[in-house]
């Protein structure tokens, strides 16, 4: 896979995301110290505990996909999920359009 990233900006960014989840307190989480404890296991080589000499590090791009992804899925789910009924108008503004007015109506004097 052409492209990943090295080993320490992986383990950066899911401690980021570790911490985007779980606020200041992330460090004392179980789900840090196994990350923290696999990329030490895995620090000198790939290959003494994977097949392939690239599995774990991509195994570990993948999961930060995976936390990325979620946290954006999770932001424009309460950005966009209904939250009851809403008028005509506030509907257009959600996706960027404007209602036209009534000819002779507010709006059409100036």
């Amino acid at each position: 896979m052409a492209g990943l990233a090295s080993p320490l900006r992986v383990c950066r960014g899911i401690l980021k995301e570790l911490r985007a989840m779980q606020g200041p307190s992330y460090k004392r989480s179980l789900a840090y110290s196994y990350v923290m404890d696999q990329f030490r296991k895995n620090k000198v080589t790939g290959e003494r505990y994977c097949r392939a000499q690239q599995e774990a590090l991509h195994a570990s791009h993948t999961y930060l996909c995976l936390l990325t992804s979620t946290r954006n899925h999770q932001a424009l789910h309460n950005l966009y999920h209904a939250k009851g009924e809403c008028s005509t108008e506030e509907a257009a503004g959600l996706v960027g359009l404007r209602l036209p007015t009534q000819p002779g109506g507010k709006g059409w004097e100036k």
